[in-house]
């Protein structure tokens, strides 16, 4: 019961994570409509968090909102670059923590978990949320 969906941003890497997993990829139309039942299925959406990062923000955020309010079981964001990982502290009184606000945008739209790699801090991993210990410590 897996679903892959591909935001605008990397749809090469997307693509061959499907091939490589035997999937094919779910249909989305342009303005974010999900063009296939996602009821009771766990979702992956797979951003890249590369290129011109404000302009694809949103779209992965309205894919996640969607997935989750046509009641998908759960989904996962797979970003293996994490957007603005390296702004993960604040060093002005009057900045963001910017990565931090984007893991929040993404808890809010939907996202149950986040696959990422190469944080650029430990300290972003507790703003994704810190994993439970598991049984054997």
């Amino acid at each position: 019961n897996i679903k892959i969906f591909s935001s605008s941003s990397h749809q090469d890497l997307s693509q061959k994570t499907a091939d490589c997993l035997g999937l094919e990829l779910g249909k989305v139309e342009t303005c974010v409509e999900i063009g296939e039942s996602v009821r009771g299925e766990n979702v992956y959406i797979i951003w890249s968090g590369c290129g011109e990062i404000n302009n694809n923000l949103m779209a992965p955020l309205i894919m996640i909102n969607t997935c989750k309010i046509v009641s998908a079981s759960q989904l996962t964001a797979v970003i293996p670059c994490f957007p603005y990982a390296q702004q993960d502290k604040k060093d002005k009184s009057w900045v963001t923590i910017s990565a931090k606000l984007v893991a929040k945008m993404l808890s809010v739209a939907g996202a149950d978990h986040i696959i990422t790699m190469d944080l650029h801090a430990s300290q972003i991993q507790g703003a994704l949320g810190n994993p439970k210990p598991s049984p054997s410590g």
